[in-house]
């Protein structure tokens, strides 16, 4: 196990990772995703991740209900994260967190004998995810943030500003899209934008969509 492990192009990476079937969840490059594992299946594949490359796909399920299924359906693309952080919590959990590395793209499924699913990808197709900071300059940071307060005001939530003017437009326009309260359908969309351009457009797009749904509903007196 190498401590620190940096990864430059998709060549640098396996073309066989374990899988995590979540729906809901977004990783992205450089943002972390804690997660609270206690399924047996899980358990095993963490404890393998640790003593091999520490890397994990997470991906989510095509269907809604299927994601209760032992083996539902997955989405084409998910996207590789490497354990950076891990606890066990004395009760038969572990605390991990993952921080993203690169998108992939499913090519197979082959046999295994490991409780959990493993997956032939294929991260040739996001090689810009290896280059932090790539297409920060084609983002509109300002309709970002003004699309962000105006949902913060709609739903009466707190803003940690300070911390939103010193993120870059990277690391915003990321952790806005996994932090985001939007369906499966919505992080799938995010996570599959081809530019981090389009990705903040969608999410503008997609939050002002949802404000104007929320505007339109019928309200209970």
């Amino acid at each position: 196990m190498k401590l620190n492990r940096v990864y430059k192009t998709p060549a640098d990476l396996p073309r066989t990772v374990p899988i995590f079937p979540l729906a809901g969840a977004l990783l992205l490059p450089r943002r972390p995703l804690p997660l609270n594992i206690f399924e047996p299946r899980y358990l095993a594949m963490i404890d393998d991740a640790l003593s091999g490359e520490r890397l994990i796909g997470v991906i989510q399920p095509s269907a809604g209900e299927a994601a209760a299924e032992p083996r539902p359906e997955l989405y084409p693309v998910g996207c590789a994260g490497r354990i950076t952080q891990f606890a066990e919590t004395g009760d038969g959990r572990c605390l991990v967190t993952l921080t993203g590395i690169a998108r992939f793209r499913v090519l197979d499924e082959p046999a295994t004998l490991t409780p959990y699913r493993l997956a032939q990808v294929d991260f040739s197709n996001f090689a810009a995810d290896f280059h932090e900071g790539e297409g920060e300059d084609d983002v509109d940071r300002q309709a970002l943030l003004d699309a962000l307060r105006e949902f913060a005001e709609a739903n009466r939530f707190k803003v940690d500003w300070d911390d939103i003017e010193q993120a870059s437009n990277e690391a915003l326009v990321n952790g806005l899209s996994m932090l985001s309260p939007y369906g499966a359908k919505e992080k799938q969309a995010l996570l599959e934008a081809a530019t981090l351009q389009a990705r903040a457009e969608m999410l503008v797009a997609i939050t002002h969509v949802e404000l104007a749904r929320a505007a339109d509903a019928p309200r209970v007196h």
